[in-house]
């Protein structure tokens, strides 16, 4: 009886360290398990790396137009075409409608300029006592109105005698020799002429001096 009490004891005093050697094999086969994962982990990563170094991207996917976006764009190169038509447009009528109102202008002047002769003349054949009369200087009143307001309309007359003849301003009606050494200098005006801005309405008829 003694003998078996004592080998139940000893076989109780070996039991805990039978668990313990369970529990110690358990531990080492999960560590070991972790340890796979963690090289698996390792060797996936460095597979990665490396086709990212070889230059192994995933090609990225084209995103395709939206029509929408196109129709805008075709929409807004219309409207500026639109508009740069319209601007050309009004700038042209602009200068038309310039073109044609000097055009009317220059001819109401050239109709009104023989009035002004008729004036000058009037006024060169009156005698010192008669331009003193009070007639003659209502008449003189008339003819300085007019002249103002053809002036603020851009009518301004040529200067003529004294002056180098240039043909884009006078009209050489008679030609006098002298040897005075000077040449082509307009010497007599015979009529006058006059100017529209910058275009001339009625040249001056003139004596040049060669």
């Amino acid at each position: 009886m003694i003998e078996i009490q004592e080998e139940q004891d000893m076989a109780e005093e070996k039991k805990p360290d039978t668990e313990k050697e369970v529990e110690a094999k358990e531990a080492s086969g999960e560590e070991k398990e972790a340890v796979e994962q963690t090289e698996k982990a390792a060797s996936e990563n460095k597979t990665e790396d490396s086709s990212v170094k070889k230059g192994k991207k995933k090609p990225a996917q084209k995103k395709k137009p939206d029509p929408r976006d196109e129709k805008i764009k075709e929409l807004e190169d219309k409207v500026l075409r639109n508009l740069a038509e319209f601007e050309n447009f009004r700038n042209r009528s602009e200068k038309e409608k310039s073109a044609s109102f000097d055009m009317g202008a220059k001819s109401v002047i050239e109709k009104i300029l023989p009035v002004v002769d008729s004036f000058e003349r009037g006024f060169a054949g009156l005698s010192d006592e008669e331009k003193e009369s009070p007639f003659a200087k209502g008449i003189e009143a008339v003819y300085k109105q007019m002249m103002s307001t053809l002036a603020e309309a851009g009518v301004t007359p040529i200067e003529a005698v004294g002056q180098t003849f240039d043909p884009n301003l006078h009209s050489a009606m008679m030609h006098e020799e002298d040897d005075s050494g000077e040449e082509s200098k307009v010497i007599q005006e015979f009529q006058k002429g006059y100017m529209y801005k910058d275009t001339v309405v009625r040249y001056s008829m003139v004596k040049v001096l060669n």
